[in-house]
């Protein structure tokens, strides 16, 4: 019974993640080959009239990333602020905001109340390299502070649970059956030298 219910579970939550994983496996390509080209040139565009929070000279961290999304609408962009820099002496306001094909810069004059929009469309390995590196381990205090990021932070967190429940239960069903194990120890030995060949090379 053991047997059959690790069967099925491999099985089927398996196939649930396959797609993440593929997405997860090729994106590695470009990140470790792929080149930014640029197309065209960015589009830039002007926004006046704002209304401007705030306290963006004295508040830091989520707070103030939290005032910068009230600005979004007013400028027609949505996504993931990835951080906010302040010029003080300027009294502007400069942030990125990302999502898988897009990417906007935001740099506001909190002095005249306008704000100068430049969008650039990327493209599909960018977007997937995009969402292979978020939500990452880089400002983990402002991380998250669009919904559609936090939804893709589930299930990225959710894939590699699974993934890790189907190479444990991988082993256990390989074990299971006395006539493979022969040959699976042999490649489990041979991955690990591999692994420990590749970690040596890497950080002596």
């Amino acid at each position: 019974m053991l047997y059959r219910w690790i069967r099925d579970l491999h099985l089927y939550l398996g196939l649930f993640i396959s797609p993440f994983v593929l997405l997860f496996a090729a994106s590695v390509f470009y990140l470790n080959h792929g080149t930014l080209v640029l197309d065209a040139p960015p589009h830039r565009e002007t926004y006046e009239n704002l209304r401007l929070p705030e306290g963006f000279d004295t508040l830091t961290g989520r707070d103030a990333v939290d005032r910068a999304r009230q600005l979004l609408p007013q400028v027609q962009a949505a996504g993931e602020i990835g951080f906010l820099r302040y010029v003080a002496g300027e009294r502007r306001l400069i942030f990125p905001v990302s999502r898988a094909g897009l990417e906007t810069t935001v740099d506001v004059d909190l002095g005249a109340g306008t704000a100068t929009v430049t969008r650039r469309r990327t493209s599909l390995w960018e977007s997937l390299a995009y969402l292979h590196k978020m939500p990452g381990p880089h400002n983990v205090a402002i991380r998250g502070n669009w919904m559609g990021m936090r939804v893709w932070r589930w299930f990225a967190d959710t894939t590699i649970y699974l993934l890790l429940f189907v190479s444990i239960s991988g082993l256990y069903l390989y074990w299971a059956i006395p006539a493979a194990r022969r040959m699976g120890l042999m490649l489990v030995a041979m991955g690990a030298v591999t692994l420990c060949g590749l970690a040596y090379v890497v950080i002596r």
